[in-house]
């Protein structure tokens, strides 16, 4: 059996994924492995490119765009290795990331899954790990409590923002762009959640691994490049309201329906508080960026009702 299958789903991110396979084949050199890339309906080349460039790795070619958890089951089901790394196409490993995860996981056999540390292309820190989110994270985030005050354990507590990320401990979640994972852990919790088109399905598989009683580890000891956004991007508008959606839905799953309804009511006074204040900052400063974040809340209070 392999030590590892990484498995990076792509959807019209040629160049991004290029360098994400580079890095994955520059650097791994103590673990065998396998990639699988899975397709999501690409009209810039991506299915061509993989076949010329890169004729080792497993391609899956979608002939529509199966979302972030369909592709990723996608790609596990066809698995061969102990360990399965759900790798973003953004994301960038370098020297002893996989070999060192591998290690990691070996010496910790009661965790189901792990991270490592994560930076921004500039080299600064990226919070990766996260606590479940409830109605008061959601409120201190509406209320941008988080923001004011990020070293406090009560405010910053749902992206940890208190910690400094440099030491191993269990968390309650880790960021969807990293994401190793033991495959008895797999195989008993199953893959990840398909009602969730792109946001919160690593929530929701967190959370789902934490009740199945497998620990989740942060690693620090190695790290990645996540660029965070990828090829979304380009349709910034729709993605931030799928996030928002699947953050309702994570909600109704695990909380139940009245609090997703309450969670809706707290984005939608998150909405105001972004939009009032900001149409008159925008006004007396002209700022391009403020006006296209007005915007995109204008455009998620518009889709309220839809969540």
């Amino acid at each position: 059996m392999l030590d590892v299958s990484i498995i990076i789903v792509n959807w019209n991110g040629k160049d991004l994924l290029t360098r994400c396979i580079q890095a994955v084949q520059s650097t791994v050199k103590q673990v065998t492995y396998e990639i699988i890339v899975i397709d999501n309906a690409s009209s810039d080349g991506s299915q061509a490119m993989v076949k010329q460039d890169f004729p080792d790795v497993i391609l899956i070619e979608n002939s529509e765009n199966a979302g972030f958890a369909g592709a990723n089951n996608q790609g596990m089901a066809i698995a061969q290795g102990r360990y399965l790394l759900l790798l973003n196409s953004d994301a960038f490993v370098e020297e002893n990331t996989v070999d060192g995860m591998a290690a990691f996981m070996d010496a910790h056999p009661e965790a189901g899954m792990a991270g490592c540390k994560l930076l921004y292309e500039d080299r600064s820190l990226q919070p990766s790990a996260y606590q479940f989110p409830t109605l008061k994270t959601e409120l201190y985030i509406a209320l941008q409590l988080n923001a004011l005050f990020p070293k406090s354990r009560e405010f910053g507590q749902f992206a940890m923002t208190w910690w400094d990320f440099n030491d191993v401990r269990e968390v309650e979640a880790i960021m969807g762009a990293f994401m190793l994972v033991r495959r008895e852990a797999y195989t008993e919790v199953g893959g990840m959640d398909t009602g969730f088109f792109m946001f919160s399905e690593e929530i929701d598989w967190c959370i789902r691994f934490r009740r199945a009683g497998w620990k989740t580890l942060y690693n620090p000891a190695v790290q990645a490049v996540h660029l965070w956004g990828g090829s979304t991007k380009r349709i910034r508008e729709e993605m931030f309201i799928q996030l928002y959606r699947s953050k309702v839905q994570f909600f109704r799953k695990h909380y139940g329906t009245v609090s997703a309804r309450v969670l809706k009511g707290i984005i939608g006074f998150s909405c105001l508080l972004r939009i009032i204040p900001g149409a008159v900052l925008y006004r007396v400063l002209r700022r391009s960026s403020g006006s296209e974040k007005m915007m995109l809340y204008r455009s998620l209070l518009a889709n309220l009702g839809s969540l």
